[in-house]
């Protein structure tokens, strides 16, 4: 089946000599060829592939550069950057479901954002809800601005702060900066949206973020290896990864021009906890992804609210879209087929990172791939993973029927 890859063009180590660990192949050859391809191409030393099929992890691999310190295993733990989104949807449709939170209370009816001393708060805030930040309909947006959760050095001096800044310092900055879009209007993908998120879970829920998506989340799922990551590579949790990165950048953590690697201290990775700050295996994600195969059987949401997580947002109203629309649910991006038919994905990315999560309606299947960097010298795209899983998952002809699950608890 691995001649209907292409031919081997010479670049990094030769897919044959990377170290792969974890689950027989079972007819899966596709998926093995595809990963060590991608990762040889790109000099890529980590990576992780989980794939289930109808509920069943069928597939947990895990391959690593046999020149490099750390080797890697199927559950081995990678950051997840924006992976984290669906997490934090998923926390904050709970409380909804429990009735103590709605879709469209507003969020300064949950969070007191203050802006420093002798500054007006932007009044557009007021008209934003729960369902603006899970959908990036809040208004800030980052393509046409900035990033707050990377602006650590210039929040700091305008409020007149010691690095490192902490969350509560960026709300203060954000608090007056006007906003680039009407509220509901226009989806802007908003970091700063989703760190809200997390701070309005720990508002209604009297928890700490992480305990909350811990206990709502993972419990139901018998899963415990998630957990909060940490920036500088000393803190780094058993069983994570090495990050490499070609760039590097200013440090968060100290004063001056202090230059350091990417991925170890060029942004703070604790001040990111609800849009990208957890770390996870792929075979964690997968069951995540899973669990919401079967509506009426989900243990973390029920049967009434999932539509919510894949709907349509709030912009775009009730009317139909055309078959193969794509758009932003709650936590989700989503192309919809119609007649219930629909991908549901995320991606991730951060110097040292690049991970996707597909949830595909056809077969039936869930598949994460993670990455211990996103950047090298080849300059290829990392965004090609998607379509090539694609293209492996639609090579199979035959799925396996064993489940890996409890192999991996």
């Amino acid at each position: 089946m691995q001649g209907c890859l292409s031919p081997w063009t010479g670049k990094g180590r030769p897919p044959e000599e990377l170290d792969g660990t974890g689950s027989d192949l079972s007819g899966l050859e596709e998926f093995d060829g595809t990963m060590r391809r991608f990762m040889s191409e790109r000099r890529i030393t980590a990576g992780s592939l989980a794939v289930t099929c109808r509920g069943r992890l069928v597939l947990a691999r895990a391959y690593s550069d046999p020149a490099q310190d750390v080797r890697v295993a199927p559950a081995s733990l990678f950051r997840i950057a924006s992976l984290s989104k669906p997490l934090t949807a998923t926390a904050v449709l709970g409380l909804v479901e429990d009735g103590l939170l709605g879709l469209r209370t507003p969020i300064l009816d949950v969070l007191d954002l203050r802006p420093g001393a002798g500054l007006d708060r932007e009044p557009r805030i007021g008209q934003i809800t729960v369902e603006h930040l899970l959908q990036h309909l809040g208004g800030w947006d980052r393509d046409v601005a900035f990033d707050p959760m990377f602006r650590d050095h210039a929040i700091a001096e305008e409020l007149n702060l010691p690095l490192p800044i902490a969350r509560s310092d960026i709300r203060t900055y954000m608090a007056s900066r006007p906003l680039q879009h009407a509220p509901g209007a226009i989806r802007a993908y908003s970091n700063f949206g989703y760190s809200l998120l997390g701070r309005i879970i720990e508002r209604v829920s009297g928890r700490r973020y992480e305990a909350f998506v811990r206990q709502r989340v993972f419990e139901p799922l018998g899963v415990s290896r998630p957990a909060l990551g940490r920036t500088l590579r000393r803190h780094r949790l058993p069983g994570e990864v090495v990050y490499h990165s070609a760039h590097e950048g200013r440090s968060v953590f100290e004063p001056g021009d202090v230059r350091v690697p990417a991925p170890y201290g060029a942004w703070n990775l604790e001040n990111m906890d609800a849009h990208g700050g957890w770390v996870a295996s792929a075979i964690d994600l997968v069951r995540f992804a899973a669990a919401f195969d079967v509506p009426a059987e989900c243990p973390i949401l029920s049967e009434s609210m999932i539509p919510t997580a894949f709907g349509l947002p709030a912009n775009l109203g009730d009317g139909e879209i055309s078959p193969g629309a794509s758009y932003y649910g709650c936590g989700w991006s989503v192309r919809d087929w119609g007649e219930g038919r629909r991908n549901t994905w995320h991606t991730g990315s951060l110097p040292g990172t690049y991970a996707l999560l597909v949830r595909r309606w056809k077969g039936g299947l869930n598949w994460c791939a993670l990455f211990n960097q996103r950047d090298d010298p080849s300059g290829m795209s990392y965004s090609d993973i998607d379509p090539m899983l694609h293209r492996a998952a639609d090579r199979v002809e035959r799925w396996p029927d064993h489940d890996l699950f409890d192999v991996y608890l």
